[in-house]
Order: structure tokens, then sequence, then C-alpha cells
């Protein structure tokens, strides 16, 4: 059951979140899987071309052949990390960057150098990642929600999303944002104060 999980996950016919209606909603018992498969899992080498790993959660593409790449249909650069469970679109883009268990990112997307999606992060459509932004991950505690990025959006360099952050559908945040749930958000169009979500 719990491998069947990450499998679906990895291939993209399961979502830690998922929109219905206008709200996200976060199916708990994919992270439940998430969590257990860390503990019945055993470390094991993970062999490279210039390194050996050792870790519970294989690559998503060890022991990849290059048809089996193309048929996935994204690109992804040298010294990039994507851990198995993790969900990659096709038309993505991944430069150097780390992908985690769980997350989902899709079509179109780029996650540019040194560019972090955490655990079980969502990444919509068409998104650009910059270099070095992160956007946070979450498996514990339970209830927590993941931070979400909305299709089309752009996050600049060196910002950081966290702690379940919706980013929504076509915004736009500068280099070096810093955005987690306690932060005030000001609408400029109604004056509105928003907490925990960009409009």
């Amino acid at each position: 059951m719990i491998k069947n999980t990450i499998d679906l996950l990895d291939e993209g016919k399961i979502r830690v979140a998922e929109k219905k209606g206008g709200t996200w909603q976060v199916n708990q018992w994919i992270k439940k899987a998430i969590l257990l498969s860390f503990r019945v899992n055993k470390m094991k080498a993970s062999k490279g071309p210039y390194s050996t790993w050792y870790d519970k959660v294989e690559g998503k593409t060890q022991g990849w052949d290059e048809e089996k790449i193309k048929k996935a249909g994204f690109r992804y650069v040298p010294n990039g990390v994507i851990r198995k469970g993790a969900f990659i679109a096709k038309n993505v883009v991944l430069m150097p960057s780390f992908v985690n268990v769980g997350a989902y990112v899709d079509e179109g997307s780029m996650i540019d150098t040194w560019a972090s999606v955490g655990s079980c992060a969502q990444v919509g459509k068409n998104c650009h990642i910059s270099g070095g932004a992160g956007i946070g991950g979450v498996l514990e505690p339970m209830q927590a929600s993941p931070t979400i990025i909305e299709d089309n959006c752009f996050i600049g360099a060196r910002a950081e999303i966290a702690e379940g952050v919706i980013i929504e559908k076509g915004s736009v945040l500068s280099m070096g944002v810093y955005i987690g749930a306690s932060t005030r958000i000001i609408d400029r169009a109604t004056g509105e104060t928003l907490y925990g979500k960009v409009p």
C-alpha cells in the first residue's frame, strides 16, 4: 500500500493537494503514506556517475534509460535532484535544483538553478521558480498544508515561500521576498489585509 501510494504520486495519478470547487484540499492520507515510507524503508546506497548516495528515498530517474526520459517529456540538467514520489509534468525544465518527495510540478514550469521545491509543495503550469528560490515543504505536523504556487506565477530569485502559503494564479513576486503564514499581505486593489495568501 505504501509503495503503491509513492508510485502513484511519482506518476502524477494522485496529489497531496488538489483544487476542488475553487478551494485547495489536502489529502492527508497521502502525507501519512510518505511518512510511513520513511519508517519502513531501509537506507540503501544509490550509485551515480561521480558519487554514491545513502538514503531511504531513491532518485526518481534512477535506472531510467533514454527512452523512458524521452517519454516523461521533461528536461533534466545534470546535478539536479528529484526524489521518487515527486511528479514532474511534460515540458518542465529542471536546472540543477531539488524537488522533494510528494511535490508536484505542472506542465511548462521551470525550476531554476539551486531552487528547491519542498515535500508536498505544488507548483502550477507555466511557472518560473527563479534561481535559489525556496518553495517550502511540509510533512509534519499532519494537519499542516503544503505551500502552493498556482498557474502562471513568477517567483523571483532567492525568494522563500513557506508555511502553507498559497500564491494565487498569475502572481509575480520580486527577488528576495520572504512570505510565511504570519506575513501581512495588503491587497492594493481592495485594501484588504490577508495572511497566508497572495491574491
